[in-house]
């Protein structure tokens, strides 16, 4: 598995080679890899139906880090997803992308380490190895949706996209954390065996939902989705119908068998996902851009999807197989058949397109399978999810009824804008000619069939469906003799779909009447998202112009008010405090401290520049004297080259500034508080120090080791050992700041001109005035 994933990642970085010589030919070997990796699935869907197929492969195995991945019944109906359906959309885009397009060159490689990034997230078996993965989808989605960066709506909807679901991944891998460290195990298959429970449980759980929540483009998440439609028409069809949309409702349906008997889960799961079915179904009805259209109704495709993983019924989870495997088949036809009348006419506006299926009547068919499928209606496998779906929830409690009232409203919507698309894209419209309508050639119209053609044989072939969900809902509650079938006879989930079947027919009748109601909702995510961005600037702004005034004092009181507010007040109240503590170790320490407090207090009454450089230079070298009496020489040394290179380079710049800090002494109101300020974080620091001493009750156990391995390294000096050996890419590091430095004031050296005297006068150096040199050189 983990051959295949990295396979998917080497060659996506080969395709520009590719793409260089023919860009057609990029797409067809991309395709290649998803279609094997398809057919690998398939082969082995008897031992993952059985039980699952299990590899790991360790990362690191001093921590306990490994790859973990597994094929089981909900991984190989994603798989079916997210390769089969890559490979055809991938084939797609050999007909889509014209030769000199300029998105060609790296869609092709960017769909293929999307594609194996989002099957190395389906596979993942790890809570850690999954958010790898699915990050890795969340920069390749903003890749592809920004293109090239040219307009600034592809620039908008890229970071709309990004935003909205890196923050969900972010709060989804604190979950993630707090889950496993609950659990004492990061991995998904033992979590789901034994699943944990408890204050922390709960807490992880909402943060995972509201990853889950931001990737799947639920309610109030969803306005990135149709924003996202800016991409190409293949691209739009891939991530936010077949796959990365899937990639939450996989989530939830993943840790529902172990979370879905608990209200924490299921109440959020419920409620959004109803909403969102609701809020998705009822803006599909006044888009007017086909691929629009489509987006939001993958957003009230979404929420239904929720909901039936999310319940934690056997029922439900076989309904949300079917449908999650009929939702990626009709909404890639669809996806797929917008970009092929766009191709033949121009527009993707329901307003402007007439009479196309009488052009395309081939292209009508194909969409007409899919639309039927969406809606609802036999013997396509829509219709199979759909009726398991009802049957799901119309029984039992109240809540049960109210949700399949919700979903039964859902439906109506679903029918309505699945009609909606079909007669804006191919009927002909009264006022209207039918404008001109190039055929398109087999590359487009061949894998929109492929798709299209599954809804049938899916519906027909419903017993391998059935064995499929059986696999994955095993475990959960709920009646053992239900299977997915065509026909389940004359009952309530069938007078249901007559229903939404019929109401939605209704509804797209009175269109002229609903448009304009549907187009104006009093709620608007996407105005909501807008203002929030826009807040967190302004907030940014004004917090920055306050704190970045280009004043050092103001900075350096910001971190000292943080210190003594953060840490300090945690110290003072929470702190050991030393019991006995000599007031010094070696007679030497008295003179260096009443050197190094003298020159600080000295420091404060400084008025020129040079005399408080010293000063400090004493304090920094009376600090090393410390260093060496309390037995760290190497402190000591490093001390030393810092204060020696600080006095150098503020020597040289002292030459460009005037001799005095200020003219006049600054009022009380200003010197007051500074020194209040600094007393405050002078005290912290040393309660800091005098804590810290106190909590260390007996030797570091470091340091018994570090003596233990130095002979091993080869070194008869435990300080040589650590600096070298032990803390190796540290004394690196450090260094690489010393050479900084030395540039640093090499480059001051250089850039400052040679003193010189003319004629027995003043000496002239940079651009100082005379009495400055003298002020410095004395």
């Amino acid at each position: 598995m983990l051959a295949l994933v990295a396979a998917h990642l080497v060659l996506a970085g080969l395709l520009p080679i590719v793409s260089a010589r023919s860009r057609r030919a990029a797409f067809a070997v991309a395709a290649v890899l998803p279609a094997a990796t398809l057919l690998w699935a398939l082969a082995n869907a008897g031992p993952a139906l059985a039980g699952g197929v299990d590899e790991t492969t360790a990362w690191s195995p001093a921590l306990g880090l490994e790859l973990s991945f597994r094929l089981d019944a909900l991984g190989l109906a994603m798989i079916v997803l997210v390769s089969g359906i890559g490979a055809v959309i991938l084939a797609y885009c050999t007909g889509y992308f014209g030769a000199g397009s300029p998105y060609a060159t790296r869609s092709a490689a960017l769909l293929l380490a999307f594609a194996g990034s989002m099957l190395g997230l389906v596979l993942a078996d790890d809570l850690l190895t999954l958010y790898v993965f699915w990050e890795l989808t969340s920069i390749a989605s903003f890749l592809l949706v920004g293109q090239g960066g040219e307009r600034r709506e592809e620039r908008r909807a890229a970071v709309q996209a990004l935003l909205v679901t890196v923050f969900g991944g972010l709060a989804m891998l604190l979950g993630f954390v707090l889950l496993g460290e609950t659990a004492g195990t990061y991995r998904i298959s033992e979590i789901l065996a034994d699943p944990p429970r408890g204050g922390a449980v709960t807490a992880a759980l909402l943060l995972i939902l509201l990853g889950a929540f931001t990737k799947s483009a639920q309610l109030p998440f969803h306005p990135w989705l149709p924003a996202a439609m800016v991409a190409p028409t293949p691209v739009s069809a891939y991530l936010h119908a077949a796959s990365m949309v899937k990639a939450g409702v996989y989530l939830v349906a993943r840790l529902s068998p172990a979370f879905s008997d608990l209200a924490v889960w299921t109440v959020p799961v419920l409620v959004a996902g109803v909403a969102t079915m609701l809020v998705g179904g009822w803006r599909a009805l006044s888009a007017t851009d086909l691929k629009r259209l489509l987006a939001f109704g993958t957003v009230s495709q979404l929420g239904f999807l929720m909901v039936l993983f999310g319940a934690g019924g056997r029922v439900a989870a076989m309904a949300g197989i079917a449908m999650l495997l009929a939702h990626g088949m009709f909404k890639a036809t669809l996806f797929l058949t917008v970009g092929a009348v766009d191709h033949a006419t121009g527009t993707r506006d329901v307003r402007e397109l007439s009479g196309v299926g009488r052009a395309l009547p081939g292209l009508a068919i194909a969409a007409a399978l899919a639309a039927a499928s969406m809606a609802g209606l036999p013997p396509l496998i829509g219709f199979v999810g759909k009726e398991a779906a009802f049957e799901a929830f119309l029984h039992g409690s109240v809540e049960n009824w109210a949700v399949a009232g919700g979903l039964l409203l859902g439906s109506v919507l679903t029918v309505a804008y699945s009609a909606r698309f079909l007669w804006g894209a191919f009927a002909s419209k009264p006022g209207r000619d039918a404008g001109d309508v190039h055929r398109p050639g087999a590359a487009l119209t061949v894998p929109i069939w492929l798709c299209a053609a599954a809804g049938p044989v899916l519906g027909i072939a419903t017993p391998i469906v059935d064995t499929e969900a059986a696999s994955y809902a095993g475990a959960l509650p709920g009646d053992p003799g239900y299977h997915l079938a065509l026909w389940h006879g004359f009952g309530l989930p069938l007078l249901f779909s007559a229903i939404a079947l019929a109401g939605g027919l209704a509804l797209h009748a009175a269109r002229a009447r609903v448009t304009p109601l549907a187009g104006h909702s009093p709620l608007d995510a996407q105005r909501a998202y807008e203002k929030t961005v826009a807040g967190i600037g302004r907030v940014a702004v004004g917090v920055t112009g306050r704190l970045q005034v280009g004043s050092l004092p103001a900075y350096l009181a910001t971190i000292l008010v943080a210190f003594v507010l953060l840490p300090g007040v945690a110290t003072v109240l929470a702190g050991a405090w030393p019991t006995s503590l000599p007031l010094y170790h070696e007679v030497i320490q008295i003179p260096l401290a009443i050197m190094v407090v003298v020159a600080a207090l000295a420091v404060t009454r400084a008025r020129r520049r040079f005399t408080a450089v010293l000063l400090v230079g004493v304090i920094g070298y009376g600090v090393g004297g410390l260093f060496i009496v309390e037995g760290a020489p190497d402190l000591a040394l490093a001390q030393f080259l810092v204060e020696t290179l600080s006095l150098v380079a503020f020597v040289f710049v002292l030459r460009r500034l005037p001799p005095h800090f200020t003219e006049s002494r600054p009022s009380r109101r200003v010197r007051v508080p500074k020194a209040l300020l600094g007393a405050a974080a002078g005290f912290a620091v040393a309660v800091f120090a005098l804590v810290l001493s106190a909590a260390r009750t007996g030797p570091a156990a470091t340091s018994g080791e570090f003596a233990r391995l130095a002979p091993e390294a080869g070194a008869t000096n435990v300080i040589s050992a650590i600096l070298v050996d032990f803390r190796a890419l540290d004394t690196v590091g450090e260094i690489g700041v010393l050479f900084v430095a030395a540039a640093g004031v090499a480059s001051l050296v250089l850039a400052t001109r040679y003193d010189r005297r003319r004629g027995g006068g003043r000496v002239e150096s940079g651009q100082s005035t005379p009495r400055h040199e003298e002020d410095v050189l004395g």
